[in-house]
């Protein structure tokens, strides 16, 4: 398969007759569930029933074949039809930032074209994982991607996961690469995303900076970051998305106590049971059947994850989102809540920062 060298760009504006967005990635993108049937194949009618909902509840974006969507629990041929099924039910009504991370080189290339095909907005590419690269060799992998892509490419720097993308090595991407546009950071490192930001931002205002750590996506809307790809919104879309306009609208007070409700929200799903399994289970009790994912789990798990299902329904119960169990749930403030004089104390420096500097 023939990749389009740099010189063979392809238009922004056009691909195969789709018309694409090319301005900045900007919002809340939302990292995909999958939904599996009974023989734990792709649920094609229950994933087009999924995006249609998340696309009524507002998200500015839709994000398949990410770490909550489990992508490399499917095969590459399962990881293409679930772009082209989402591609199909969106038809363009919001962008699509397609994950397109494969083993090597060749094959990461061959998915660019391919989702490009499809009209997506942009693609993100993880950096190499199982070996850990020194920040040359992943400043060369991205170089050979972003010199050969036909699509436009987000950074994806999860360093729990992957070898990481450092703060030279973004600036550098940012400014040979016309093609690298934008960079998913999901260290949850608030310095990490200033100094990106401070390094990049005033040769590439164009260059997008978003955040996947849910916890913190108030004080990163704060110190300059453009959105987020949120698992929680994925679950709650509405809530995910109001907190991104509270915070760039500048109402911060609103925005602080929203951000404490999805702290505890978040860390609930991503605390207590397998990662993605406490957000598959919350997004069921939404009103989707979400089946049992691919990663095997064992009887304990089973008993645990039950008993976290009528935690997590409490807490959407709270919000209005969905009934109590029917054991009822236990009184408010009785659990564990959130250190809110930690964050309150997160949201002021970062606030004061912004102050010293002119932006706030």
């Amino acid at each position: 398969m023939a990749i389009p060298r740099r010189n063979s760009r392809v238009p922004l504006s056009h691909i195969d007759g789709r018309v694409m967005s090319n301005g900045k990635l900007e919002g809340i993108f939302t990292p995909n569930l999958v939904p599996l049937d009974s023989r734990g194949e792709i649920n094609e009618s229950e994933l087009r029933r999924y995006v249609d909902w998340l696309i009524e509840r507002g998200v500015h974006g839709l994000y398949p074949n990410g770490s909550t969507g489990e992508f490399t629990r499917f095969t590459v041929e399962e990881r293409r039809r679930i772009v082209e099924i989402i591609a199909d039910q969106v038809r363009g009504r919001v962008p699509i930032l397609a994950g397109a991370a494969e083993a090597n080189v060749r094959e990461t290339l061959r998915a660019c074209e391919y989702y490009c095909s499809l009209g997506v907005r942009a693609v993100a590419i993880v950096a190499p994982f199982y070996y850990k690269l020194s920040p040359d060799a992943v400043y060369a992998y991205f170089k050979e991607i972003g010199d050969n892509t036909p699509v436009d490419v987000t950074l994806y720097n999860i360093p729990l996961f992957a070898s990481p993308i450092d703060v030279p090595t973004v600036q550098r991407l940012s400014d040979e690469c016309e093609r690298i546009v934008a960079i998913k950071d999901s260290s949850g490192d608030i310095p990490h995303m200033i100094r990106m930001i401070q390094a990049v931002r005033k040769n590439r205002p164009d260059f997008a900076f978003l955040t996947g750590w849910d916890a913190a996506l108030m004080p990163l809307l704060l110190v300059g970051a453009d959105g987020g790809t949120n698992a929680s919104s994925g679950v709650v879309p509405e809530l995910t998305r109001k907190l991104y306009e509270l915070t760039k609208s500048g109402r911060l007070d609103e925005a602080r106590e929203l951000q404490y409700g999805l702290v505890s929200l978040f860390d609930k799903m991503i605390l207590e049971s397998e990662f993605p399994d406490g957000f598959r289970a919350a997004a069921a009790l939404r009103g989707f059947s979400l089946g049992t994912g691919r990663q095997p789990i064992s009887d304990r798990q089973k008993v645990d994850l039950d008993s976290l299902r009528d935690s997590l329904q409490c807490m959407l119960a709270e919000h209005g989102f969905t009934d109590e169990p029917p054991g009822g749930c236990p009184p408010a403030g009785s659990g564990n809540d959130v250190d809110c004089d930690a964050i309150r104390h997160v949201v002021a420096n970062v606030v004061a920062e912004l102050r010293r500097r002119g932006v706030a």
